[in-house]
């Protein structure tokens, strides 16, 4: 094969990955906050000194507060649903197959795998599955594998709408006046 031809095919493959790097999407860098982050009192600045530590914590924390506020408002509400070791959503209201998310910012291949695999099992055993997203800074591509995974997706404000219609408590009023009073700010040691 001649150079220029090498030189061709080369230079496709870097063009390719040089669009995909241009595209790409940071949210990481998003430096605003979010209500529940507000609530604790978490600033970016706290919150960078272990992404992976707050992200869990407040990822579980939300599903536990979508979790139990649905368990005492609403009558149709069920425990996560198993299939096999699969735990596809953590809750369910009706039909509608609710896992709830602090955010996605993975858009791993085995990531949107499941969220499909999990799309289309909940589906397949007559559930519309749904994600709640607290945060609004997702990253795209994710959101988009969910839709296209057969995921109704809430983001954000949608997301607190979503849950104010189905249990009759304004979780978003809730949290404000809780952040507002600084109820729940937290004190760290400095030992």
């Amino acid at each position: 094969m001649a150079h220029s031809d090498i030189d061709t095919k080369l230079s496709g493959i870097l063009k390719k990955y040089q669009d995909n790097f241009s595209e790409k999407l940071y949210v990481d860098n998003y430096d605003s906050t979010d209500l529940l982050m507000e609530t604790f009192g978490v600033t970016q600045e706290l919150k960078r000194e272990n992404k992976q530590f707050w992200g869990r914590q407040l990822g579980m924390c939300w599903q536990l507060l979508v979790v139990e506020l649905c368990k005492n408002a609403c009558s149709d509400y069920s425990n996560a649903l198993r299939f096999g070791s699969d735990e596809p959503c953590d809750l369910v209201l009706g039909t509608d197959a609710i896992d709830t998310k602090y955010r996605v910012g993975s858009g791993d291949s085995g990531t949107l795998r499941k969220f499909r695999q999990y799309g289309d099992l909940l589906r397949e055993n007559g559930y519309r599955p749904v994600f709640l997203f607290l945060r609004e800074d997702n990253l795209p591509a994710a959101l988009n594998a969910c839709r296209s995974g057969g995921w109704t997706v809430y983001t954000g404000e949608a997301t607190f709408n979503y849950l104010k219609e189905k249990t009759s408590f304004d979780l978003y009023r809730w949290l404000h006046f809780h952040r507002d009073r600084k109820t729940f700010f937290i004190e760290r040691n400095r030992a």
